[in-house]
């Protein structure tokens, strides 16, 4: 046994671990209690400054502690000279710089640099900016050095040129740099707007078209990391269009114009007008359609209203107006996304990808392909299936949308389609007939009761469980839910504030077995003439 070291049990330094740190908290406790004691006295000397650095040295996160440090330094602005504070913030940042070598991403840490740098007298940017870059080099997706970055930027006069310059060098020494990726989507639009004249979220084409040479080298270095992914699929960003509406309400309510109208269209009683409107906004004229309308609530009415659709307005929300040079680039792209895809089958970034191509370029030409590369992302992707689903489901209703807008007709067909989801309803104000046979709907959200034109309404065949949309729609007339899932009378009472509707189908559904339903619907809904059960 002689001249062997003893070698401590697992127990015995167990023990000693638990005593240094009983010793720590002690002594940090002292101090805590020592700097709480302080500030409830309002003393904001020299001592109360170093305790505070002395429990921030081990916690930057603290914030407390960093309120009391903030009152002490600003108490100290008043009794020093102003090179006096200089030389105090300087220290300060210099401690901050300790902190963050503590915790990178400490909050209170990043909000206090930013406090300190904002009130010294004589600030180094530059100093500031080496800082986030050091930062940025051991972690580019640090957020608070990214927020901070922006904040010295702005303050210190730092050009977009340059800022996408920085960009530029980040995302080449690594293209998965996701926070530079985002970082130069907020930056291009800033340099390269679409309109010079005013503000634009849009990219101006010809900057547009040469991002798509740079991502495109990103994705096919690492088809699998989805940084550079997620920046292709804003560049493939369509503009945000709307319908818009015009809405008067008669009978002394204020009225907020954002059209002219020809007069008497309001108040005349034809249901529909052809005609052309000056928009106040955009000092243009567009070729619009004008209908007339009663809004009801519970079964009373309650005002008179007018929709101004503009049907230039319907086709944008569904599809880009490319130029032939933007369209010769996508197609360009298109091409290039199947060669990788034909080397990375599996990927699902890159058959998103082409989905999204295709619906820039022409959506109802490529609706075959989209649906197969669905169908395709599912099987590779099972766990956003649903996801995949919904995102299906709105490409195919703006398809069907498109189609009723190039054939001028009030009726919205989309049966068999696997929808899963509604959307857009906001673009169906005018629609009178809609069939969702077929489909795989579970609920009818509440923004169907914009529908305030529909007369016929068909969904056999789907997994409704609930009317709750199905709502004061005061031209309503005829419901078929055959084959469905709503079980009680509740799912049906949001039919009773349709004052028309005289024909309801629910063959197939779980009520139709429930005794004496006949004549609870009967109460339900007295108006209903045609029941079928």
């Amino acid at each position: 046994q002689h001249g062997r070291v003893k070698v401590k049990t697992t127990a015995q330094q167990e023990e000693e671990k638990r005593k240094e740190r009983e010793k720590k908290l002690k002594i940090y406790v002292a101090a805590r209690d020592a700097c709480f004691a302080k500030r409830k006295e309002e003393i904001f000397d020299d001592e109360a400054l170093q305790l505070t650095q002395q429990l921030l040295s081990s916690n930057p996160d603290f914030a407390t502690l960093w309120n009391y440090r903030r009152e002490i330094l600003l108490h100290l602005e008043t009794v020093k000279d102003e090179n006096e504070v200089q030389k105090i913030y300087e220290a300060e940042l210099s401690f901050l710089e300790s902190c963050l070598k503590v915790n990178p991403k400490s909050y209170g840490s990043w909000h206090h640099r930013g406090w300190v740098s904002a009130r010294l007298p004589r600030p180094d940017w530059a100093r500031e900016l080496g800082l986030c870059d050091r930062c940025l080099s051991l972690d580019d997706r640090n957020f608070h050095c990214w927020d901070y970055r922006r904040m010295v930027v702005k303050v210190s006069g730092v050009s977009v040129e340059q800022e996408l310059g920085f960009t530029d060098r980040l995302i080449c020494s690594n293209f998965s740099n996701y926070s530079s990726w985002h970082y130069r989507s907020t930056l291009l639009p800033l340099l390269h707007p679409e309109c010079p004249e005013q503000a634009s979220p849009h990219l101006c084409e010809e900057q547009l078209l040469k991002e798509y040479e740079l991502v495109q080298n990103a994705v096919f270095t690492d088809p699998n990391d989805q940084s550079a992914w997620f920046y292709y699929r804003w560049l493939l960003g369509r503009g945000m269009w709307a319908v818009v509406c015009h809405e008067q309400m008669l009978g002394g309510a204020e009225v907020h114009p954002i059209c002219d109208l020809p007069p008497g269209t309001i108040h005349d009683t034809t249901n529909e007008h052809n005609l052309t409107v000056h928009w106040t906004e955009k000092h243009n004229h567009r070729e619009c359609a004008l209908y007339t309308g009663t809004v009801w609530h519970a079964g009373n009415k309650l005002s008179k209203h007018s929709f101004l659709q503009e049907h230039e307005m319907v086709l944008l929300l569904c599809r880009s107006e490319l130029s032939v040079e933007k369209t010769s680039v996508l197609q360009s792209e298109l091409l290039s996304i199947n060669q990788l895809q034909e080397l990375e089958p599996l990927n699902k970034w890159c058959l998103l990808t082409i989905i999204l191509l295709m619906r820039a370029l022409d959506p109802l030409g490529y609706e075959k392909e989209t649906l197969a590369h669905f169908q395709t992302l599912k099987e590779v992707d099972p766990k956003r299936s649903a996801y995949y689903s919904d995102l299906c489901s709105k490409f195919m209703i703006e398809n069907t949308i498109l189609k009723m807008e190039y054939a001028e007709v009030r009726v919205f067909s989309i049966s068999d389609q696997n929808l899963t989801t509604l959307c857009h309803l906001d673009q169906l104000l005018l629609v009178t007939h809609i069939n969702l046979s077929s489909n795989r709907l579970q609920r009818l959200p509440p923004q169907f009761a914009m529908l305030q034109c529909l007369e016929v309404f068909e969904a056999d065949n789907n997994s409704i469980k609930s009317l709750e949309g199905v709502y004061c729609l005061p031209k309503l007339e005829e419901i078929s839910l055959k084959n469905n899932k709503i079980s009680t009378l509740a799912d049906l009472q949001p039919l009773a504030s349709c004052p028309k509707l005289t024909h309801l189908d629910l063959r197939g559904n779980p009520i139709t077995q429930t005794a004496g339903v006949e004549s609870e619907l009967a109460k339900l809904l007295p108006s209903v003439t045609d029941l079928q059960l």
